[in-house]
């Protein structure tokens, strides 16, 4: 397996991580899939979002997640790795939302984590 393929299907499954972890209100697997000291960045409604992990997963918590079951509506819409870095375009739907992420990705020893959210909330 060549390294952009390892790469790809470690990254893959950081992605599951997050849009599982926010679909279930997962905090393990959200604090998987994110750095510690990343952003989460967007409008919301209209309003500037500069948030922290914890700001996110508070948040993300106080929502109430569909049943276990129910899977997530999720795409990964383009990824491109450099190196130890990556930027991946994701659409999700959460809480009858729809999001347009840009997730930027950086290997850190031997693991994939997001250090930086961009989103956009399409209303």
């Amino acid at each position: 397996m060549s390294n952009y393929t390892a790469d790809s299907a470690a990254i893959n499954r950081v992605l599951t991580d997050y849009v599982e972890g926010m679909t279930f209100a997962d905090e393990a697997r959200l604090r998987q899939a994110f750095h510690p000291s990343c952003k989460i960045i967007g409008n919301y409604h209209g309003e500037l979002e500069w948030a922290s992990l914890d700001d996110f997963i508070g948040a993300i918590k106080a929502e109430s997640p569909p049943a276990e079951g129910a899977p997530p509506v999720w795409e990964l819409k383009s990824l491109d790795i450099t190196g130890d870095s990556a930027v991946a375009k994701v659409t999700d739907d959460f809480m009858g939302m729809r999001f347009t992420d840009y997730l930027s990705l950086l290997r850190v020893g031997s693991q994939w984590a997001i250090i930086n959210k961009l989103y956009y909330l399409h209303e």
